[in-house]
């Protein structure tokens, strides 16, 4: 499995896709953010079920979270609910579909930066 990374620019105004890492880097890439350029908040995508609830795929990441919030102490770590964010990124193509593995590959990237986008947009509404 992968993961998407996205960052925020200094205003917190606009995200944009930054990486696309194996899951089983994620401790040593997020270790590096936080060290390299001071990352305070991190926004993780839930896939919840269309009906809301947590599934075998959001319960992985849920289990993920928790293991982070425990390496991460001073880190603040908010769920976001990502249904539908891959399909939308992907312009409405059956996610992973075109172009095979590489386009999944770019898939997770966009829906990283939109699932921040996102986030500070509805921070902006509140």
């Amino acid at each position: 499995m992968r993961t998407g990374v996205a960052v925020s620019d200094p205003g917190r105004v606009l995200a944009s896709p930054l990486d696309v890492i194996p899951s089983g880097e994620l401790t040593r890439y997020l270790r590096g953010l936080v060290e390299d350029q001071g990352v305070l908040e991190v926004v993780v995508g839930v896939p919840r079920t269309l009906g809301g609830e947590v599934g075998f795929q959001a319960g992985k990441v849920l289990a993920t979270l928790d293991r982070l919030k425990q390496e991460f102490p001073g880190i603040r770590f908010v769920e976001w609910d990502e249904r539908l964010t891959s399909r939308l990124a992907a312009g409405g193509r059956r996610a992973g579909k075109a172009g095979g593995k590489r386009g999944k590959v770019r898939v997770d990237h966009l829906a990283a930066a939109r699932i921040l986008q996102e986030y500070l947009e509805a921070g902006r509404n509140v």
